[in-house]
C-alpha cells in the first residue's frame, strides 16, 4: 500500500487544501453578505431620513404662507 494514502484515499495535504479552500469561500460569502446588508441599511436608511426631511420642509413651508389679513392689505393699495 502507498504510503500517502489515508482511509478517505486522499493524501492529508490535498485534504487541508480543500477543507483550506472550503473555509475560505465560506468567509467570502458570509462577508459579501454582511457588506450587502450594511450597504442596503444605509441606503434605506438615507431614504427615509430624504422622506422624512421633505415632509418637515413641506411642513414649514405650509406653515410660512401669508395670512389672508396680509393679502387683502396688500390688495388695497393698489
Amino acid at each position: 500500500m502507498n504510503s500517502t494514502a489515508t482511509e478517505g484515499g486522499l493524501a492529508p495535504g490535498v485534504l487541508d487544501e480543500r477543507s483550506l479552500v472550503v473555509v475560505r469561500l465560506v468567509q467570502i460569502a458570509v462577508m459579501c453578505v454582511l457588506s450587502l446588508t450594511v450597504v442596503f441599511g444605509i441606503f434605506f436608511l438615507g431614504c427615509n431620513l430624504l422622506i422624512k426631511s421633505e415632509g418637515m420642509i413641506d411642513f414649514l413651508v405650509k406653515d410660512r404662507r401669508p395670512s389672508k389679513d396680509v393679502e387683502t392689505v396688500i390688495v388695497g393699495a393698489y
